[in-house]
């Protein structure tokens, strides 16, 4: 069946190209101004959440939320209106950042305390990659999740190999402390002591006090530094299994029909839709 052809629209073109792209005057310049505004609404919320200014300036941070609101509530509608398929973008990592951004303000007309939830703004700074040409950065990003990605099923064998570890150290605990010391009451508490010693973090409310079990806590707190040193080993040598990805030249031009950036510099269609790129 033949892909159904899309009009272009020059209204949504001229809006597209200042809303999505960073490469003119006036696409920069919006770009550079909302991440200002993002910024300055995050600076309210977290002034907000200081009890002594919060009870001084709370009528002015509450304007001042729903001022942001309402500006990033306009912007989202015309990210919306200006792709020609909406949901593409609506359903992308971006897409969702964008409504989380605006979500809570409304939520807390309903519930509460979701308004702290704003802070999630914080993600649409990612954008200042693209919009400052850090294309860089942005491959080094994929680079890491392109090695996370292919190291998933030996790092699950090592987490599940971790979890019974801790499991046969906390019931061995258990067997030598429990009797003597009320600290490990019972195996999952003895686990949790297994999880802290192992991850080095050792926080100290749980401690042995026989000689058995200070020497298990010993040998434990050894093996931490091998549990911390084989997971950084499978992801860096996926890493430099993924020097190809580093070079290739990429683009930050957004799709017009779902949205998505990340295209080779000489790409003329979408790789991810198909659609062409350049609309003329």
């Amino acid at each position: 069946m033949p892909k159904q052809e899309i009009k272009r629209n020059p209204v949504k073109e001229k809006i597209h190209e200042i809303i999505f792209e960073a490469d003119t005057f006036y696409g920069k310049l919006f770009d550079v101004s909302l991440l200002i505004v993002i910024v300055a609404s995050i600076l309210v919320v977290m002034l907000e959440s200081v009890e002594s200014l919060r009870n001084q300036y709370l009528p002015i941070f509450q304007a001042l939320e729903w001022t942001f609101t309402v500006i990033f509530t306009i912007e989202y509608l015309l990210r919306l209106y200006c792709v020609y398929r909406p949901w593409k973008y609506a359903s992308s990592f971006y897409g969702i950042v964008d409504l989380l951004a605006i979500l809570p303000t409304y939520l807390a007309l309903l519930i509460s305390g979701t308004q702290y939830f704003i802070i999630i703004r914080g993600l649409r700074l990612l954008r200042i990659f693209r919009i400052f040409k850090l294309g860089h950065f942005m491959v080094e990003g994929r680079v890491l999740t392109a090695a996370v990605n292919a190291s998933k099923a030996k790092i699950t064998v090592f987490l599940i190999f971790i979890m019974l570890m801790i499991t046969i150290i906390g019931a061995l605990m258990y067997l030598i402390e429990g009797g003597q010391n009320p600290s490990f009451s019972s195996i999952p508490r003895s686990m949790y002591w297994a999880v802290v010693t192992l991850t080095t973090v050792g926080y100290g409310d749980i401690t042995p006090q026989t000689n058995l079990g200070q020497f298990l806590s010993a040998v434990v707190m050894i093996l931490g530094y091998a549990v911390l040193a084989v997971p950084t080993g499978i992801v860096s040598a996926e890493i430099i299994n993924s020097d190809a990805v580093r070079k290739k030249a990429e683009n930050t031009e957004c799709c017009r029909f779902c949205g998505r950036e990340g295209h080779d510099s000489d790409a003329i269609y979408c790789k991810y839709c198909g659609e062409a790129l350049n609309p003329e």
